[in-house]
């Protein structure tokens, strides 16, 4: 009976670490030198289906889950800027992989996903109030 939100709830959470990736992907689009020296690597989510129980019912209906966070193998952007700290000696730097258009456009449909989970979160609830009215 609850099946239905334990799959919604799976495809919001997974689409709020989306966000949150991509965040902080667009958090660190001039990050020039991270913890190992290196620019910011752009990073992205894996899904997998997740695996369900018989115990846990609903046969075929399977949630999504999170797989993993993995970067992206692009290479970085090269840019002559001799002035700055990070330059190499021909005075090019490397910045991130990443392309903000890119971002928001991942952004706009994590959002719209995980809005399309929370509208049938709300009618699975809608659903079984209605059926809790029908026994009265």
């Amino acid at each position: 009976m609850f099946t239905s939100y334990d799959i919604s709830a799976s495809g919001m959470e997974a689409q709020r670490i989306r966000l949150n990736t991509i965040s902080s992907n667009l958090a660190n689009v001039n990050t020039t030198r991270g913890a190992d020296g290196k620019p910011y690597r752009r990073r992205d989510v894996l899904f997998a289906a997740a695996q369900r129980f018989p115990s846990q019912g609903g046969e075929g209906l399977i949630p999504v889950s999170v797989r993993g966070i993995v970067e992206d193998a692009r290479p970085f952007k090269t840019v002559y800027e001799p002035g700055h700290p990070d330059a190499n000696k021909d005075g090019y730097v490397q910045l991130p992989n990443i392309n903000p258009i890119e971002e928001m456009v991942n952004m706009l449909s994590a959002i719209r996903a995980y809005e399309a989970n929370v509208a049938a979160f709300k009618s699975s609830k809608d659903m079984m109030t209605n059926a809790l009215e029908i026994g009265k």
